[in-house]
């Protein structure tokens, strides 16, 4: 797997941020039966300021945002639904999946509210993101629960809690 991380801000170092997003994506992967050594992506481990900028450039939304991804293809499920496909192999084998940037700030406050430790709240939003860039979404309902379904499971089998839960059960 070809992971390309670039740190803008150092309190990532501190989160291990490099650890979680490979342990993260290959987790993902796997649980989708993609094998991770085809796999090409990069994450952006930004602040807020800089994940506002990203939102309002490329979503036309001025706010800092926990996650923000770009597919290198788009691989939405048809409208009549069921499961994204999967990225096409370049010449080389790979699959070139996209990019992922996470704001620090909007996930320490998350987690702080949430009252989840933080290092699996990172976990959650990398998986989301690789998600997004496998093409899953959550604009319709059944989308969304059929991706947060998919987290949890994966959560689950690292050892992390429910995200969408109150509790503190798996």
């Amino acid at each position: 797997m070809t992971l390309d991380i670039t740190i803008e801000d150092d309190r990532w170092q501190q989160a291990d941020i490099e650890t979680l997003a490979t342990q993260m994506v290959t987790a993902t992967l796997l649980h989708l039966g993609i094998e991770p050594e085809t796999c090409e992506l990069s994450l952006l481990a930004c602040n807020d300021a800089r994940i506002a900028d990203l939102n309002r450039e490329f979503r036309d939304k001025p706010t800092a945002t926990n996650v923000l991804s770009w597919p290198a293809e788009d691989l939405a499920a048809d409208l009549a639904g069921g499961l994204p496909g999967l990225p096409e192999p370049d010449f080389t084998g790979e699959m070139a999946l996209g990019d992922i940037a996470i704001s620090y700030e909007t996930c320490a406050r998350e987690a702080a509210d949430a009252a989840r430790p933080m290092a699996d709240h990172i976990r959650h939003l990398i998986v989301h993101g690789v998600l997004h860039l496998l093409g899953y979404d959550h604009i319709r309902d059944l989308d969304a629960t059929l991706m947060e379904n998919i987290e949890v499971v994966i959560l689950g089998k690292m050892g992390v809690h429910n995200p969408y839960t109150e509790n503190d059960s798996p």
